[in-house]
């Protein structure tokens, strides 16, 4: 049995895979082991790192896991073979060679234990030799060679059945050769077409894989979206798909491998051994390496996939923050009524009622009246108007209901709202109430702190995935969340203010720790500074030393608590301001004093450069948001529904979820338009991130409206677009 492969090389290969140092990979690898995450090693390691960023870090972890798999797999294979007396030498170094599953694989097949198969079979009554004669093809007459094997009391009658059992043992010898496994994988990569055709009586039924219904195309070049819908419609048993080269291509390949003489001379032994190459594919290997194929498929498709609606859940995460402002909030309805809440600035419920805006008469009259009377009494700065059902008109009644001008008014994006209102961690928060109560705070929540509020929501409810449910859940589960980390971490959280989901994505934390934070702060109230985290029961050093950076305590005696400076670098900050003359607030309000120090001065064999660096970026602003600022986004007045949208109109829209094949936009008719790739450039486009994300502003021409099916086609060619 092998030991597992030492660090060391691990480093070496990930790095030249990675394309950075081995030093670089080494230490990363060893922050990782010693339990640092990888917001903290990014943001507080670098000089140990190199300065290597999340994706690169990412990268190494999802690397080093991936050895360490093979690793495991090789030493369970060395094992078996070692029990059942099969490890030689040679086998033992090609098995230590390998460098991934596949290689391994292939190396064992010839050993695993399985079933009794029909080469098996014939081994047991003799016919290895046999098997053996033909392969050398030395232009013997095939019968000749297979009579002295006829033995009735082995099972062989005459030398048909002779040659039928050594061709067996050909097709599996041939089907287990590592380099004629290898040759067929080329030829599924370069000469696989993907074939899909709608399953016979199944027409009516498949009507949404109409598309799918007779296609053909290269397999490898096939997009992931069309991939995983051929895939679901063939799991449906609406659709049959087939990925395979042409059988010609494939058998001739093998001809060329393993055919020495003529093997169109009927009787001979290379005409048996032909006969037998068209069973190996037919039969062994066609079916084995498709599988593989379209695993190998399925799995760039979901990692694609997954990696879009990663990139849209960040956008949508790091959406503009309005900020702590008294909000009032509606979640719109027709014949139900809107649900309106009032919030004050930290986002606490302070009063809840119903209100009919769109029925008309004195109902109407008495909502725009309660809309104002409401606002002078608790001070609101802002309404949040859900965009769901009746949003735009209600966000039209709110902008006529003669409202103080200071209150902004803004349609809010309530994706996932009605899922957050049902779910534990509203039912814990708002016990006494209802759930159109939580999806109305929710949505003010949302203008306020698009993050804070998302965060207790699965991403997976707010829309922004392609084929999310046809992808491993598990993988999803994990990128999702290692998004929503990075999110939290990149802006940073009031640990006073905090709700404990939010919290528990913090580096070092999690739900345990974020639930002891949350209750101590409920019995003693705010956290004066940052050591005080200590006191919270298990979370020790190293919790705190990946959390504390990540964790704001505004007002607190220390200054550098409501900053992204970590604690252990106070003390270099100390000596820049004696240095300076000043006190640390002075320092953070005085650029001219910052601009005279020498960063060089302060290296030493824990903080580099590019901490130091780093430090003075958080002096000049501390705590700093890094998301967008927000501004309110109107849509055209008067185009509320699809019947109200023409051909040639040019609106402003906002993008709400990117694929592979374009983009979507709600326009504020309640159906979102599809801009397809083409059209979101004048240019080439071959990944429509590089154009759009969710939550931009953008401006759109309509292209056609099917009202039957309410699908709008959009572009924006040709549209002038705001800076």
């Amino acid at each position: 049995m092998t030991e597992t492969i030492p660090h060391d090389s691990v480093a070496h290969r990930l790095a030249a895979d990675l394309g950075i140092t081995t030093a670089q990979a080494s230490a990363a690898l060893k922050l990782f082991d010693e339990g640092g995450t990888i917001p903290f090693v990014a943001r507080y390691r670098k000089e140990a790192t190199g300065g290597l960023d999340e994706v690169a870090l990412t990268a190494l972890r999802d690397g080093c896991e991936r050895l360490r798999t093979l690793d495991k797999r090789r030493d369970a294979i060395i094992t078996s073979m070692t029990e059942r007396e099969q490890l030689t030498p040679d086998l033992a170094k090609a098995l230590h060679a390998a460098t991934t599953l596949t290689a391994l694989e292939d190396i064992y097949l010839p050993f695993r234990p399985k079933r009794v198969t029909r080469a098996a079979k014939a081994r047991e009554r003799g016919l290895a030799p046999l098997a053996e004669r033909l392969l050398e093809q030395r232009g013997a007459q095939a019968g000749q060679l297979a009579a002295p094997f006829v033995d009735e009391a082995k099972g062989v009658p005459d030398t048909i059945a002779a040659l039928a059992g050594a061709r067996d043992i050909i097709a599996e010898t041939v089907s287990e050769d590592r380099a004629t496994r290898a040759t067929l994988r080329d030829i599924f990569v370069r000469r696989a077409t993907l074939r899909s055709k709608v399953a016979r009586g199944k027409e009516e039924q498949a009507a949404t894989y109409r598309d799918h219904f007779d296609r053909s195309e290269h397999a490898a070049a096939a997009p992931a979206h069309r991939l995983l819908a051929m895939f679901r419609g063939e799991r449906e048993e609406l659709l049959d798909v087939r990925v395979r080269p042409d059988d010609d291509i494939a058998v001739g390949a093998l001809h060329r491998r393993w055919l020495k003489g003529r093997a169109s001379s009927a009787g001979t032994d290379a005409a048996e051994v032909a006969t037998a190459l068209t069973d190996a594919w037919n039969r062994l290997l066609a079916p084995s390496l498709e599988n593989e194929f379209r695993t190998a498929l399925r799995e760039r498709a979901e990692a694609e996939a997954i990696a879009v609606f990663a990139a849209n859940l960040r956008e949508l995460l790091l959406a503009p923050p309005m900020g702590p402002r008294r909000t009032l909030a509606l979640d719109p309805g027709w014949r139900t009524g809107a649900k309106l809440v009032c919030l004050d600035a930290q986002g606490a419920l302070l009063h809840h009622e119903v209100i009919h805006p769109l029925t008309g008469g004195d109902r109407a009259t008495r909502a725009a009246a309660t809309l104002r009377e409401l606002c002078t009494r608790h001070g609101i700065e802002a309404v949040a108007v859900g965009n769901g059902t009746a949003g735009r008109e209600t966000e039209a009644f709110v902008k006529s209901a003669g409202l103080p001008p200071h209150v902004t008014v803004a349609l809010v994006d309530e994706r996932g709202a009605s899922v957050y209102s049902a779910s534990e961690v509203a039912r814990a928060e708002f016990p006494d109430h209802d759930v159109t109560v939580r999806g109305a705070v929710s949505i003010g929540r949302r203008l306020m702190d698009p993050l804070a509020e998302l965060v207790k929501v699965d991403p997976r409810s707010l829309g922004v995935g392609q084929y999310q449910h046809d992808v491993d859940q598990n993988a999803l589960r994990r990128a999702l969340e290692e998004v929503v980390a990075s999110c939290v971490n990149a802006v940073g959280v009031d640990v006073n203010t905090a709700s404990p989901e939010l919290l528990a994505y913090v580096s070092g934390i999690g739900p345990a720790l974020a639930k002891g934070i949350v209750a101590l702060r409920a019995v003693n109230g705010p956290f004066r500074t940052r050591r005080d985290l200590l006191k919270v029961p298990r979370l020790g050093p190293k919790a705190f030393e990946q959390a504390a950076g990540f964790l704001r305590v505004h007002g607190g005696p220390e200054p550098l608590d409501a900053s992204a400076v970590h604690p252990e670098s106070y003390a270099v900050v100390r000596r820049m301001a004696e240095d300076t003359g000043c006190s640390v607030p002075d320092l953070m309000r005085d650029a001219t004093r910052r601009e005279a120090l020498r960063l060089e001065r302060y290296v030493d064999d824990r903080v580099g450069l590019p901490t130091l660096r780093d430090i003075m970026s958080e002096l000049a602003r501390p705590g700093r948001d890094p998301r967008p600022a927000f501004e309110v986004f109107a849509f055209a007045e008067g185009v509320n529904k699809v019947d109200d949208v023409q051909p040639g109109m040019e609106l402003p829209g906002i993008v709400t979820n990117v694929t592979k094949f374009g983009a979507f936009v709600d326009i504020g008719v309640h159906r979102d338009g599809l801009v397809h790739v083409s059209q979101l450039a004048d240019r080439f486009v071959r990944d429509p991130a590089e154009v759009v994300a969710p939550g931009r502003k953008v401006r759109v021409r309509v292209l056609d409206v099917d009202r039957q099916r309410e699908r709008i086609n959009l572009t924006l060619k040709g549209v002038p677009q705001q800076d």
